[in-house]
């Protein structure tokens, strides 16, 4: 367990300490809930109440917040920040990987770096290369030709098809696949013919796919997932999509073939976007939002209807099926109509 104290995690995050600086602490915790030797942080004022009860040996807050605490206090602009760095810095998540497995199956080509660490019974194709402290989970499958950048991890059961690059630090979490066959097929009276998907794919530095995701490799050229981005779990990206830097995407969203997202995108849970559009940088979808057609300007889109009583939904559903017949009643009544002078 890791341990340090105030006035090294001050120094850490950059933060004003008030308090006993000799203190140590080894995790974190919410502010209610911590204990002795725990550090919380407080970003919403409604809370600010469980500063009366909480028993953190510190807390992460604002300086108008911490004037009234009379407790340790690391005071910081953005208090999440600072949490999630503490947070980085006591971290005692396990390694994916320790030292190479010996039932690990590694083609004589590939090309491993200093401090690689390759869990039991994964299979490494020929001609990968892998940087240095790469971690490699249990039950992962690294195709031919892939090239892995240094210290990212790969969970188990991870698979990456031929043909995927990735930058440094990313984060694979297990049963992610990379660079599977898009959808892509001509009929031919009635019978698909299968395209083969020749191209591969490109994931940035800093990018973190969640489980299950799934991102095909191109049909021609290459898949992209930019620097930075970040990608829940179930997430379906099609083949040719390229999606901007730091662009954030939630769980079980959908992106048909060769959609552009743009940088500094934020993407809700359950959203539908159609293939060959483009959307700008900085645009915000709420959750199950479907987008049909481009999206030129940054801001916050929304498409769902929230949940009613079903006998209310049939009514209104019959209803929105009669807005064309309605609009157009209006329009000749409104013709109809003389103008007052």
């Amino acid at each position: 367990m890791k341990a340090v104290s105030l006035k090294q995690l001050a120094e850490h995050l950059g933060a004003e300490l008030r308090g006993n600086g000799d203190i140590t602490v080894s995790s974190v915790a919410p502010l209610e809930k911590a204990a002795a030797g725990q550090v919380a942080f407080l970003s919403n004022p409604k809370l600010k109440q469980q500063l009366e009860v909480t028993q953190a040996s510190a807390v992460i807050l604002k300086a108008d917040m911490a004037d009234d605490y009379q407790g340790n206090a690391l005071v910081l602009a953005d208090p999440y920040v600072g949490f999630a760095r503490t947070a980085q810095l006591l971290d005692t998540t396990p390694k994916a990987a320790d030292n190479i497995h010996p039932s690990a199956i590694i083609d004589p080509s590939a090309k491993l770096g200093e401090g690689v660490a390759v869990g039991a019974n994964v299979v490494i194709g020929a001609n990968v290369v892998l940087g240095e402290n790469v971690q490699v989970g249990s039950g992962t499958v690294i195709g031919q030709d892939c090239i892995i950048g240094s210290e990212s991890i790969l969970w188990a059961n991870v698979t990456l098809y031929h043909n995927v690059h990735m930058g440094q630090a990313c984060i694979i979490h297990a049963g992610a696949v990379l660079g599977s066959d898009g959808f892509g097929y001509a009929n031919e009276r009635g019978k698909w013919i299968k395209i083969p998907q020749t191209g591969g794919v490109r994931i940035g530095n800093r990018v973190e796919i969640g489980s299950g995701t799934t991102i095909d490799r191109g049909a021609l050229e290459h898949t992209e997932i930019h620097d930075g981005c970040i990608i829940d779990n179930q997430v379906q990206i099609a083949h040719n999509d390229i999606i901007g830097e730091n662009t954030a995407i939630a769980g079980c969203t959908v992106l048909a073939g060769s959609v552009t997202i743009g940088r500094h995108c934020i993407i809700g849970g359950s959203c539908a976007i159609s293939g060959h559009l483009t959307i700008a940088d900085g645009v915000h979808l709420s959750g199950a939002t479907n987008i049909t057609n481009d999206v030129k300007e940054p801001g916050l889109y929304s498409s769902a209807t929230v949940a009613m009583d079903n006998r209310l939904w049939r009514k209104n559903t019959v209803r929105f099926r009669q807005l064309d017949e309605l609009f157009t009643r209006v329009r000749k009544l409104e013709k109809s109509v003389t103008p007052k002078e």
